[in-house]
């Protein structure tokens, strides 16, 4: 169980960070970033094992990271919320069906 938790963290931050690294971010923000989903991949996953489905966790991942976003920088939060989310998202089902 602790590695679904790990790789699904892992993976999320191997996507999300660069994506935030290129969308003009760095360091505090970065940091605002990494711990955004350090905070909210977890829960994430937890409530999808127990059988909730999938997309309105990821519209209140989608709500709290944009919410911290707004709160660290000034970048379009918002916006990067919802690029990264969909990306990782959409990376996740591939993992799903490849393994």
């Amino acid at each position: 169980m602790l590695k679904v938790f790990a790789l699904s963290l892992g993976l999320t931050l191997l996507l999300e960070l660069p994506v935030a690294y290129f969308w003009g971010l760095r360091k505090r923000e970065l940091l605002a970033v990494f711990a955004a989903n350090l905070m909210t991949n977890p829960l994430a996953v937890a409530l999808h094992l127990t059988g909730i489905p999938q997309l309105p966790i990821e519209i209140g991942v989608v709500l709290a990271e944009g919410f911290a976003y707004s709160k660290h920088f000034e970048k379009r939060p918002w916006l990067l919320a919802i690029v990264s989310n969909a990306l990782s998202w959409g990376f996740g089902l591939l993992v799903q069906v490849v393994l």
